[in-house]
């Protein structure tokens, strides 16, 4: 019998999107549901972006772009980071991809080997495993549970390197945790990453600018680190640019050269109209960032604070990104009487079905004590949502 390949066959499909799609079913049944699920800023992009695109339509931006991106997007691209981050980049060390989702598996694929080793502290974002095993690595997972705020510690980085290792995965401001590493934190890292040669380190900062703790650390700023590492960022969640389909790679320009040789196979250059509204995004004045930044923050705070008058939630406070990850591990085994919650699968399939609220469970991410929540919402929605999972719960024994 034909079959898929067995490339194919290792990849298991999105939690986060499969839990997008049951709600968005169920809301065409009629169903009110508050989707929490799915990672994307609820506001529209930008006034001053979406006019810059229709510049660019009316300029004729409407053919193939250089497979690694516009030279002057590059250029804007070495700005921001030399103004946001102190980090020094030529345009020859940036390479544009169609999402920061295609800069990492670029990454992935043009560095990691057949049966390398790729360390990923969980919680992770559900791609990253998926991604490794795609390119024939092996995911080693290391548990930065809830009692450690969801960061790896550098004993455990050091534990969990072999001379098969080739790359960790960090992702900072985190999804699906909305942790934030430190300066102190990645300098400790850098360390262990320093001690061991060719190990490479993907450093996933697309949260960047959602952070309610101060300034962003990047692990590339520490001596001998941007040899190391690979910067990923774009403009989805900082401009809610997330259709755009925009990402980047900041790195080594023997690195750079690599993907974009893989990119001239498969994709090809990202969209030109975009790319035309992300030079734009990066090089117009930065007041729509901070102020969705802010509104996230106020968010976060009434979700943490109605999530922490729930019975039966643990709840840590996170520094960035907008996701809530709270343990909800203390009602399994429970049941309402018609339905047992065995895992945190079963919890969020019970949120939905019952509360008609959208969450992702964690196991998807690699800890099955806690389930995610997007508060990409309105104030409005998360205390319906909140209200009607404080209800569900209380009925389970």
């Amino acid at each position: 019998m034909a079959q898929l390949s067995n490339r194919l066959q290792r990849l298991a499909p999105s939690a986060t999107l499969a839990m997008s799609q049951k709600s968005a079913e169920m809301k065409a049944q009629g169903i009110d549901v508050i989707n929490m699920s799915v990672g994307e800023p609820d506001f529209n992009t930008p006034d001053h972006i979406k006019q810059a695109a229709k510049l660019a339509v009316d300029e004729n931006y409407s053919r193939y772009s250089p497979v690694p991106g516009y030279p002057s997007l590059r250029q804007a691209i070495t700005r921001k980071l030399e103004r946001e981050n102190h980090l020094h980049y030529t345009p020859a060390e940036i390479l544009v991809s169609n999402g920061a989702k295609q800069s990492v598996c670029n990454t992935i694929m043009a560095l990691v080997n057949d049966g390398e080793e790729v360390i990923i502290p969980a919680p992770y974002w559900v791609s990253y495993p998926q991604m490794v095993k795609l390119a024939g690595g092996e995911p080693v997972i290391v548990e930065a549970g809830f009692d450690q705020n969801f960061k790896m510690t550098p004993e455990q980085l050091e534990a969990a390197i072999t001379p098969k290792t080739r790359m960790i995965i960090l992702c900072s401001p985190s999804n699906p945790t909305g942790s934030v590493y430190s300066h102190d934190e990645l300098k400790a890292l850098a360390e262990v990453i320093l001690k061991h040669e060719d190990l490479f380190v993907l450093a996933d900062e697309i949260y960047e600018h959602i952070n309610y703790i101060g300034k962003h650390e990047s692990i590339a700023q520490f001596e001998g680190m941007k040899e190391r590492a690979i910067i990923v960022n774009g403009v989805s969640k900082a401009y809610a640019m997330t259709g755009w389909r925009i990402g980047y790679i900041a790195a080594p320009e023997w690195i750079v050269k690599g993907c974009n040789k893989l990119q001239g196979q498969y994709t090809s250059g990202p969209c030109s109209v975009s790319q035309k509204a992300a030079e734009y995004a990066y090089t117009a004045s930065q007041e729509c960032v901070e102020e969705m930044r802010q509104a996230f923050e106020r968010r976060r705070d009434l979700i943490v604070k109605l999530a922490k008058d729930i019975p039966g939630l643990e709840v840590n406070v996170p520094e960035g990104a907008f996701y809530l990850f709270p343990k909800c591990s203390s009602f399994y085994g429970k049941t309402d009487g018609e339905v047992t919650i065995n895992n945190s699968t079963d919890f969020a399939m019970y949120l939905l079905e019952k509360g008609h609220v959208a969450t992702v469970g964690g196991d998807a991410f690699g800890d099955p004590e806690c389930f995610r929540m997007s508060y990409a919402t309105s104030e409005e929605n998360i205390v319906e949502a909140m209200k009607r999972i404080k209800e569900v719960t209380s009925k389970l024994r």
